[in-house]
């Protein structure tokens, strides 16, 4: 039997853990904190459990106009953080109980590479655990800016804004990215007055820009100020909040907020767990690895954000379970050019595949269809109709390349495309392929029938209304 140690018990770790016990592996877990890692603990399921009420609230401030009224609505916020830790201590503790039930060992402490084999634990008590391989999946940790006044009182990161005692009526957001966005809505819903300060010309740089585009204008529309291609110069005490300085254009901006959110990304956490003895390879940070996720270093992997190929919780899962499978000398696959993204705004956004930048830029044939979510009753119904789907296919054999969503239920139906993709499928296949009405998912269909201009209910050469 083979003995497995995996350094981290985030998203990644505790899915390599399970697997490499379900195949047969003597599996020890150490763990610095809690299970479940970031985004259990301090990340997606925290933030989205917030969002949940965010739009819960502004769903029922707006009820009048779908024939609901109510007087007195509030926001009780201890009570909302208490429901969020709730939701959270219930699904660290189902990962307890799943690590238990599969046999695995768990070590509270933290991890260091002594050798190839080994690592030393440093808990309640010192020990070291000697195996056959070892896992590292130590996750990542927010980017901390340096700027003056960046240390503060009320200059804060995505894990602090997430512990708040209360609302707050203003707030400046360093950072345009998934995570800075969906605060951004989080906090406008909940009545505060956002600003994002972004250095790129565009918000959410990773996502097809068309869809960006429609995203920032919905977020303006909701009471979000914008700032590209802008940068952050310092953070001074003003009143009894704080103002950031940006300059933009070249002329500086006082932004004041009563916090800041630095939200500019996160790093990989690889310092100070013997990397560098052991002779593994970095770069930037992010450890190196190859197509099954060993290191340089044969027996010693690295999964999951620690590795910066794709900071995402399902993406650290699926390598978690591809790295299991090659250590216990099983054939794995780990698809890296279909992992979905996500971004929980209101309305939602998922992608998968390339992004139209993407496709242009390797010189790919292409054509796309769009479907605004206008023609869907059921975003309608939703949503307003507020939205589109956007589907990238070859030009020559229209295989999907790329699908990018923004409306409701964008975080799941995004699913439907990922399969699509991975099977290799056609427009034609999704077009065959027959929706339920009435749904949201059903202008997935329609995307397809306009890649050649033929969507049903949407009128031909009429532009997103």
């Amino acid at each position: 039997m083979k003995k497995i140690i995996i350094m981290g018990g985030g998203p990644g770790g505790y899915v390599a853990a399970i697997r490499a016990a379900q195949l047969g592996a003597e599996v020890h877990l150490v763990e610095t904190d809690k299970l479940g890692g970031t985004c259990l603990n301090v990340g997606c399921i925290p933030t989205k459990a917030v969002l949940h009420t965010a739009e819960l609230y502004q769903e029922v401030l707006k009820g009048a106009s779908i024939g609901l009224l109510a007087d007195n609505i509030r926001v009780d916020w201890p009570a909302v953080m208490k429901r969020k830790q709730q939701v959270v201590r219930r699904l660290v503790g189902g990962v307890d109980g799943l690590l238990k039930a599969n046999k695995v060992t768990v070590h509270k402490g933290k991890g260091t590479l002594v050798d190839p084999r080994t690592v030393e634990v440093n808990g309640a008590e010192t020990k070291k655990i000697i195996g056959d391989a070892i896992i590292i999946a130590t996750g990542s940790e927010p980017v901390k800016l340096k700027f003056p006044g960046a240390d503060l009182p009320g200059v804060i990161d995505s894990t602090a804004a997430l512990s708040l005692e209360k609302i707050p009526k203003s707030i400046v957001i360093i950072g345009g990215g998934v995570i800075g966005v969906e605060f951004a809505a989080m906090f406008s819903a909940f009545g505060a007055k956002v600003t994002v300060v972004e250095m790129l010309p565009q918000i959410l740089p990773p996502i097809d820009g068309e869809i960006a585009v429609q995203v920032r204008q919905e977020l303006t529309t909701q009471g979000v100020q914008f700032l590209t291609e802008a940068r952050l110069t310092e953070v001074v005490r003003q009143g009894e909040g704080l103002c950031a300085k940006a300059e933009v254009n070249g002329v500086i901006q006082d932004l004041p907020g009563e916090l800041v959110l630095v939200a500019v990304g996160r790093r990989p956490r690889t310092e100070g767990i013997g990397l560098e003895a052991l002779g593994i390879a970095t770069e930037r940070g992010k450890i190196k690895v190859d197509a099954n996720f060993m290191t340089n270093v044969p027996g010693v992997y690295a999964i999951g954000d620690c590795n910066g190929m794709m900071m995402l919780a399902h993406a650290a899962s699926a390598q978690g379970h591809a790295a299991a499978e090659h250590v216990l000398g099983h054939e794995a696959f780990y698809a890296a050019n279909i992992v979905p993204s996500c971004i929980y705004t209101s309305p939602e956004v998922g992608g998968v595949g390339m992004t139209e930048e993407q496709v242009a830029a390797q010189g790919i044939a292409y054509n796309v269809g769009r479907f605004p979510l206008a023609g869907n009753g059921k975003a309608m119904i939703e949503c307003g109709g507020t939205g589109m789907i956007k589907i990238i296919a070859g030009a020559k054999h229209g295989e999907i390349l790329g699908v990018h969503i923004f409306g409701p239920r964008a975080t799941d139906m995004i699913a439907e495309a990922a399969l699509a993709i991975r099977l290799e499928a056609t427009v034609d296949e999704l077009i065959s392929t027959i929706h339920a009405h009435p749904t949201v998912s059903e202008a997935v269909g329609e995307a397809a029938l306009a890649v050649t201009g033929n969507a049903i209910h949407w009128p031909p050469g009429v532009k997103r209304g």
